[in-house]
């Protein structure tokens, strides 16, 4: 019986997505790498994210966007929704600046209050 399950995302931009991992303290490897699972079970992924004393958690490409990969019942320290949603946070804010960058507008302010990140951007005309 398999253990290892699949977190389907929209992430799309490996950098961000990689800025995401760094911003939360993940430590990881890149490249052609190995999940394993319970009983052996293993599931190819591109990124590895390291967990002391746990099971590990990957993300793999599928399509056009990443999926999350991980056999839950092992990853011990955080739970599925929780890592989920703090790695879509960050990756989103990654993401949202890089746009408006390529916009040309500047960070002028970022303020973050009960889970929300506010940006004050300016763009010179």
């Amino acid at each position: 019986m398999s253990h290892i399950s699949v977190i389907r995302t929209q992430i799309v931009e490996r950098d961000c997505l990689l800025k995401a991992l760094d911003d939360l303290g993940y430590r990881y490897e890149t490249g052609n790498l190995k999940l394993k699972g319970y009983g052996g079970q293993q599931t190819d992924v591109e990124i590895l994210i390291r967990r002391p004393l746990s099971a590990d958690i990957g993300l793999r490409r599928n399509n056009n966007s990443y999926e999350i990969v991980a056999d839950w019942f092992s990853v011990l320290g955080i739970k599925r929704e929780e890592f989920t949603q703090q790695l879509l946070q960050r990756y989103a804010y990654h993401t949202a600046r890089t746009r408006l960058e390529e916009q040309g507008f500047t960070l002028i302010e970022e303020t973050q209050e009960k889970g929300q990140i506010r940006l004050l951007l300016r763009r010179a005309a």
